[in-house]
């Protein structure tokens, strides 16, 4: 299944994509795709449901954030050996994990506002893990039972933030509008292998980043348990995976970033793609 969220910010209703890419209106079925919704119980009520059965939503509406209500937005540093090579880092001997504020989360399709007096905004795509009951202390072997599916992340990042302003990254991340999720969520039975999706970003219609999951240091299921070692995960909680090379921030010889008017695209095999625009801070 692909669930989603439509309609006006503060406004979503929950829905469904069906097989020919109509949404379909779950609002008389769950009042929200949050944690509650992704209850092993739920899911397998919503996937007996024949989605012809759904009201059509009709015209072009809004898509937002395609979970919401979730207590953690946990994101992984450094999980990708040429990632790590391209910035200059040390590939890390246990995950680096940080926290990405929930004023953050944003919809795929909306706007990514520049931070004020900002000069280094980057892009970094990402598979998003989707936790759908509570993970405390979990093996690698149990860490998939409490995954209700995936889906696309970008994890924007002001790096000045990040790395010139004192010793954390949270910083970095957490500006308003800097984590887009979804379109969608893509229940975990419809993607056999997290371990082998492509995944790419382009700015401007030119393609940055162009990678795969395959290249992951640490695995979905290393993750769910090594972050439930010291995070509870609850249900609605998002783990940003970390990004393949391509960044603003890698390129060579001189690294180059996000301004105002820009097209963001980034996308994963099976789950769907964000289109973004970048737009100066107006305050």
């Amino acid at each position: 299944m692909k669930l989603l969220r439509y309609g006006p910010k503060g406004q979503e209703k929950p829905g469904l994509l069906d097989a020919s890419g109509t949404i379909r209106d779950l609002s008389g079925v769950i009042p929200d795709v949050n944690g509650d919704a992704l209850a092993p119980g739920v899911l397998a009520k919503l996937a007996k449901i024949d989605p012809a059965t759904l009201p059509a939503v009709t015209g072009s509406p809004r898509i937002g954030a395609c979970v919401t209500g979730m207590k953690n937005l946990i994101c992984i540093g450094l999980n990708y050996a040429d990632h790590a090579a391209e910035t200059g880092a040390a590939v890390p001997k246990e995950p680096i994990v940080f926290i990405k504020s929930l004023g953050a989360l944003n919809g795929p399709y909306d706007d990514i506002i520049i931070p004020k007096n900002s000069v280094k905004t980057d892009w970094e795509c990402e598979l998003c893990v989707v936790i759908g009951t509570t993970a405390r202390y979990v093996t690698e072997e149990a860490a998939m039972d409490h995954v209700a599916g995936y889906a696309v992340g970008n994890d924007v990042s002001e790096r000045e933030w990040q790395a010139e302003r004192g010793p954390t990254w949270d910083k970095g991340k957490g500006f308003e509008t800097f984590g887009p999720l979804g379109p969608w969520m893509v229940t975990k039975d419809e993607v056999p292998d997290p371990q082998d999706l492509k995944m790419w970003a382009d700015v401007d219609g030119v393609r940055q980043q162009d990678g795969s999951t395959k290249t992951m240091i640490f695995n979905v299921k290393q993750l769910v348990s090594y972050v439930s070692q010291c995070i509870t995960l609850f249900p609605g909680d998002v783990i940003f995976t970390g990004t393949p090379p391509g960044v603003g921030l890698g390129k060579k010889p001189t690294p180059w970033f996000l301004k105002a008017g820009q097209e963001v695209k980034v996308g994963i095999a099976g789950l769907g793609e964000q289109v973004t625009r970048t737009v100066a801070y107006k305050g």
